[in-house]
């Protein structure tokens, strides 16, 4: 009976042991980095360059984890184990490139790139970074953009850039967080998109190319 008793207590022991490690169980929660589509510039068929080409964003590899990432110090990362992102970043940071540079309305036809050679044009680039960083004044998210226009039938590169963009995280929760992250990557495209569009128009008219027209000035 003692036997018996010790194996009951034993097996009832380990039933409620599992019973609370089941009500402590954490799913995670998803957040999408929402950007707000760029308003269409004024249409100008006759004043276009020919089609460009998008190629996905790359990441570093820590934000491909699919964690949301928080700076402590300069050299020290972490991750959120239950907040993660519902999309990679790379994948939403290139369809907004793509939308804020056909709003710009300095190509023709601007396209996601798989491979096709008809595209005169391919922009690329890359998430540097997309963070909370705890270690400035207050809770903030850092933003890091680069890319790169090249001219496919020359191999010359046309224009290059980068941007980083920081913003303020109003509540300490991280909604808050993905907010500012959203807003700040919105800024950090659109400046992107000015700048590369800046020097197109620029080097038009240093040649005296036609392919762009001069109506419409690069976005602030």
């Amino acid at each position: 009976m003692t036997n018996k008793a010790t194996i009951f207590a034993c097996f009832t022991l380990t039933v409620l042991v599992m019973a609370g490690c089941a009500g402590k169980v954490h799913y995670p929660d998803y957040y999408m980095l929402s950007i707000a589509p760029s308003e269409d510039a004024p249409s100008s068929d006759n004043h276009k360059l020919s089609a460009v080409a998008v190629q996905r964003f790359e990441t570093p590899a820590y934000l491909r984890q699919g964690r949301i990432v928080y700076r402590q110090t300069p050299v020290q990362i972490g991750f959120y184990d239950y907040h993660r992102w519902a999309s990679d970043p790379g994948q939403v940071v290139t369809g907004a490139m793509m939308d804020c540079v056909r709003s710009a309305g300095v190509f023709s036809l601007v396209e996601a790139y798989d491979g096709q050679e008809n595209a005169e044009y391919l922009l690329s680039g890359r998430v540097e970074r997309l963070e909370e960083v705890d270690y400035k004044n207050g809770i903030q998210v850092e933003v890091k953009l680069s890319a790169q226009l090249v001219n496919r039938k020359t191999g010359a590169a046309v224009w290059a850039g980068d941007t980083t963009t920081t913003a303020s995280v109003s509540q300490r929760e991280v909604g808050s967080v993905v907010r500012a992250m959203g807003q700040a990557t919105q800024h950090g495209v659109e400046q992107l998109v000015a700048e590369m569009k800046a020097r197109l128009l620029a080097t038009a008219i240093a040649t005296g190319n036609s392919g762009m027209s001069q109506e419409h000035p690069s976005q602030p």
